[in-house]
């Protein structure tokens, strides 16, 4: 027997249909790529929106096609996002910070016909034209006073196109399991893979993070996503600020202190989303300049563990609560996030942290497990690694044209996480599956050791790789960039770590580099570290030794 309830598509085009038709004078602020701050809301958005439709209608776009984005968060983006989506073609968020090898195997794996590019990145596109034969057109994303001389191919101000449009085009009518964005994983192991959302995969996650444990946004939030909408829809935020009537801020694209600062303080942004080097960046510039926050109530960090020292600033100088966040590309992005229990919100903050430092718990739509090598299910006590497998229906079951089983017999699929879950049900990562440290035949955090390492006030960046030993096969090895002006003594930084971390966790030697190189999602990237530094030794006495 079946329901009898209404069949009523889960299509993201009702998402923009109820912002304009409840929400539809609620502000949408851009610090636009031309300089200025714009202002729009989301009834003009969506009349704009459905004018961008029906240009991709003109061009013979058809559902299924793909159409890029090659642009920062801004209300331009936003329109040609949902002008996409809302006739059934698949909008295609392409990542500027890939190598530009990687973008032209990403464009022409995904066949894409037309790119929206931003005013900057036009001199990028222009560089990989020759070898994306299969792009028709090229929309720039700005008016005709700005329009820059170029060779791209049918090269048009995207004023000029929407201002020669009706805003009169028929959205949804479709099958809610039709495809809808495309997002291609950043690719440190082999070529980048695309993970193919759905309508219904998108509207499902954006009643997920509507939940209060996730973002939980209100009518009378202001949120500022400094995450970018190419990093798997701007954790979702690029749907939650229109489906719960939120204002929102778009930083366009400058990320650097002074200008998030400006945006938090003079927006009155109650909320916000980025990776902890954007957090990093503002707490310095409000260290440098004595400055507080005054409408900022919590903050989302994500894409890369959040040090206990980032976590503990937000809370101690400012008063703001750190949200951490865990997800990936083929998870939409939402997988688990660190909010305090019954249990652990009654305990003095020092305790707490032990909790905040972990990445957390899933919402309701996530199933999560811990599994051995042979497929077992492992416990959660907190001390017992396994590899990380999600199910879910904001789950990717299969990569865009590729054939590969990527799921186990239960479903799942596995993360490329190695981590712990503890008796509250904290899961916490200890490194990606392809980077752990096997000493003795047992497993050494990495990630564990950079967080507490990076505390250090004389430390910007640090990073832990294995090195080679005769009789414990690898040993960790402290790679640390130093802050301006200051030199490493070794023994200082190892002193450091005494009494937070095992002792035979304790690295063997301590390094410092130029650089610690940082992937296109802003995570650590610990293959072209490992490849910098093949030729290194460890000291013949060491620690282990």
């Amino acid at each position: 027997m079946l329901g009898l309830m209404q069949d009523w598509p889960l299509t993201v085009d009702k998402i923009i249909d109820h912002a304009k038709n409840w929400h539809g004078d609620r502000e949408v602020v851009t610090r636009s790529v031309e300089g200025p701050i714009t202002r729009t809301t989301y009834g003009q958005i969506h009349d704009r929106a459905k004018r961008v439709s029906n240009a991709l209608k003109d061009w013979g776009v058809k559902p299924g096609d793909r159409v890029a984005t090659l642009a920062w968060n801004n209300d331009r983006h936003i329109e040609t996002w949902y002008g996409v989506m809302g006739i059934g073609a698949v909008c295609h968020t392409l990542n500027p910070r890939l190598f530009p090898e990687q973008l032209v195997y990403i464009i022409n794996h995904a066949e894409d016909r037309i790119i929206f590019v931003d005013l900057t990145f036009v001199p990028l596109l222009e560089a990989i034209l020759p070898h994306i034969p299969k792009v028709e057109r090229v929309i720039v994303m700005t008016d005709e006073a700005h329009m820059p001389a170029t060779k791209l191919p049918k090269a048009e101000a995207y004023e000029r196109v929407v201002a020669g449009q009706s805003a009169d085009v028929v959205w949804g009518d479709f099958e809610e399991n039709t495809a809808c964005g495309l997002c291609y994983t950043s690719g440190t192991t082999g070529n980048p893979k695309g993970v193919l959302y759905s309508h219904r995969s998108n509207f499902l996650h954006t009643f997920m993070a509507m939940q209060s444990t996730v973002v939980g946004a209100k009518t009378t939030e202001v949120i500022l996503p400094v995450v970018p909408m190419f990093h798997a829809n701007a954790w979702g935020i690029a749907f939650v600020g229109p489906a719960s009537g939120a204002k929102l801020v778009m930083p366009g694209p400058k990320m650097d202190g002074a200008s998030i600062y400006e945006l938090l303080e003079t927006e009155k942004v109650t909320f916000s989303a980025a990776v902890p080097t954007v957090w990093q960046g503002l707490l310095t510039h409000m260290r440098e300049n004595n400055l507080k926050l005054s409408s900022v109530t919590r903050v989302l960090i994500g894409g890369a563990a959040v040090p206990e020292s980032l976590i503990r600033a937000f809370n101690d100088e400012f008063g703001i609560e750190v949200l951490q966040g865990w997800g990936m590309t083929e998870t939409s992005p939402i997988g688990t996030l660190s909010n305090m229990t019954p249990e652990t919100a009654n305990m003095p903050y020092d305790e707490q942290i032990k909790y905040r430092i972990k990445q957390g718990t899933p919402p309701l739509g996530v199933e999560l497990e811990l599994k051995s090598d042979a497929g077992q299910i492992l416990p959660h006590d907190g001390r017992t690694y396994g590899h990380l497998l999600v199910k879910g229906p904001t789950v990717a079951r299969a990569y865009f044209r590729q054939d590969d089983a990527i799921l186990d017999h239960d479903g799942f699929f596995d993360t490329g996480d190695v981590a712990t879950v503890d008796e509250l049900g904290f899961m916490q990562i200890t490194d990606r599956s392809k980077d752990v440290i096997k000493s003795g035949g047992e497993w050494i955090s990495s990630i564990e050791i950079e967080n507490i390492a990076v505390g250090h006030p004389k430390v910007e960046l640090a990073a832990v790789i294995g090195a080679a030993h005769k009789k414990w096969d690898e040993r960790p090895v402290l790679l640390l960039k130093l802050k301006q002006g200051e030199t490493l003594d070794k023994q200082e930084h190892l002193d450091f770590l005494q009494g937070k971390i095992a002792k035979w966790w304790m690295p063997d030697d301590v390094v410092a580099v130029d650089e610690i190189p940082l992937g296109a999602t802003g995570k650590i990237d610990k293959k072209l570290l490992r490849e910098r530094m093949k030729d290194y030794r460890l000291p013949e006495t060491t620690p282990s030794a």
